[in-house]
């Protein structure tokens, strides 16, 4: 590897240090009302975000807290030595993919039938400190 190859690696490499990632896979939940709730931690303090999401009365935002809490846990074993007090983390991404739907069918009248989609996602959240 050259070396202006291996310098740029070793910055990206850096800059990950600083920022931790979860996932949560498959959620039995429709990513439309799992898209409501990552609207309203984007971009918001962690320690704000954790708040929003637990007093939150929708149902996927029990989901999401604990996949914050999750990534913020992965953060730490990043960064052993440091207090994430003050690192300053910001909930910098969070997207919602819709995953694998189960088809079923509904009987409706005069032998017709309804096909029911019950639809899941998949749900990544990336924290990282402000400056970045």
């Amino acid at each position: 590897m050259g070396s202006r190859k291996h310098n740029r690696a070793e910055a990206m490499k850096e800059a990950r240090k600083s920022q931790a990632l979860a996932k949560l896979r498959n959620c039995p939940t429709s990513p439309r009302k799992m898209r409501l709730v990552a609207d309203q931690i984007r971009g918001v303090e962690v320690e704000k975000a954790l708040f929003i999401l637990k007093h939150s009365p929708k149902e996927a935002s029990n989901k999401m807290e604990k996949l914050l809490l999750s990534a913020l846990a992965n953060w730490q074993t990043k960064n052993e030595g440091d207090r994430m007090e003050d690192a300053g983390l910001v909930v910098k991404e969070v997207y919602v993919d819709s995953a694998k739907m189960l088809k079923r069918i509904q009987p409706a009248p005069q032998g017709r039938a309804h096909r029911i989609r019950k639809r899941s996602n998949h749900v990544t959240i990336l924290v990282a400190s402000k400056e970045d």
